[in-house]
């Protein structure tokens, strides 16, 4: 099964993969970090001018990294919205993405925290730095295979 936005990307020649249909019946679709910045515009022209979420995880200890992103068209009215999950993996040692912020300005603070947990990069992000932690915090806390710093030996230190 393909759903409309597939169908139209593929008639296009847009590069993407399906993941399948979450339980609401919403596709997810694997775009490649090279060809993001694009596709998101092409979303957007499109119709999909709401950006829902964006958030990050960790796939799996010493492997991937992926970006996800919610994106919802209204067309027909607020009733009957068509959403998209997008997915971007990213190569855990040079996690490199580009930000969608000149698409969806409200991805600001949220690919600011995939950064700050999990060391995702966001190319051409207009104020790519931590949000959640300080800025000489060392290391990635949302990484599987983040080892946390010994608090009491930190508290020692001062």
């Amino acid at each position: 099964m393909q759903s409309p936005l597939s169908a139209w990307l593929v008639k296009h020649g847009i590069i993407h993969r399906s993941l399948g249909f979450d339980y609401q019946g919403i596709e997810t679709l694997q775009i490649k970090p090279e060809d993001w910045h694009s596709i998101a515009v092409i979303l957007y022209v499109y119709g999909y001018n709401y950006l829902r979420s964006q958030c990050a995880y960790d796939v799996a200890p010493g492997g991937l990294l992926a970006s996800v992103y919610h994106l919802t068209r209204i067309e027909y009215g607020v009733d009957q919205p068509e959403e998209v999950c997008i997915k971007v993996f990213a190569s855990r040692r040079n996690p490199r993405i580009p930000s969608v912020f000149w698409v969806w300005k409200s991805v600001d603070f949220q690919e600011r925290e995939s950064y700050d947990m999990l060391g995702i990069s966001y190319d051409n992000h207009p104020r790519l730095k931590r949000i959640l932690m300080p800025e000489s915090w060392i290391g990635w806390p949302l990484r599987k295979d983040y080892i946390a710093p010994n608090f009491y030996e930190i508290q020692d230190a001062h």
